[in-house]
């Protein structure tokens, strides 16, 4: 199960931002958060937004009290061009040079199946061994 969060016409660089999206490419969704709370790029910040957006239609999406937030990674993390903004600077001798106010779209995707580089990972197999051990205790005997 996917779900999408797009944040559109966003005031960064789409260059800048791409630095921040990458850093949260394929992880759970819990580290991805704790990821970007600590970046100290102002990109991180609206990527939060987005992605507890894109967390949010995945709970809707589902239905209440089915999905499992900690069961979410990202999927994806795309940071598009959006229109630019001219503006003008005055320089010498009466001319004027051009300033881009630059844009991004923002795009979240997470999902609940587990990324390729993350199969066979020592998180992802002791994650399912605590879910394991949780749901159903084995009791260990001793031959004698």
């Amino acid at each position: 199960m996917e779900a999408l969060a797009i944040s559109r016409f966003v005031v960064i660089s789409p260059r800048k931002a791409k630095l921040t999206a990458d850093l949260i490419k394929g992880k759970p969704v819990n580290e991805a958060l704790a990821v970007l709370e600590y970046t100290p790029r102002r990109a991180g910040e609206i990527i939060i937004k987005t992605l507890q957006s894109a967390i949010a239609n995945a709970v809707d999406k589902e239905g209440t009290g089915k999905l499992d937030v900690d069961e979410l990674y990202v999927k994806n993390a795309i940071v598009d061009p959006g229109p630019i903004m001219p503006r003008w600077r005055p320089r010498a001798y009466g001319r004027a040079s051009k300033i881009r106010k630059r844009m991004s779209h923002i795009k979240v995707v997470v999902s609940t199946d587990v990324p390729e580089e993350l199969k066979g990972s020592r998180k992802v197999r002791k994650a399912a061994a605590v879910k394991k051990t949780k749901t159903k205790k084995k009791t260990k005997t001793r031959k004698k």
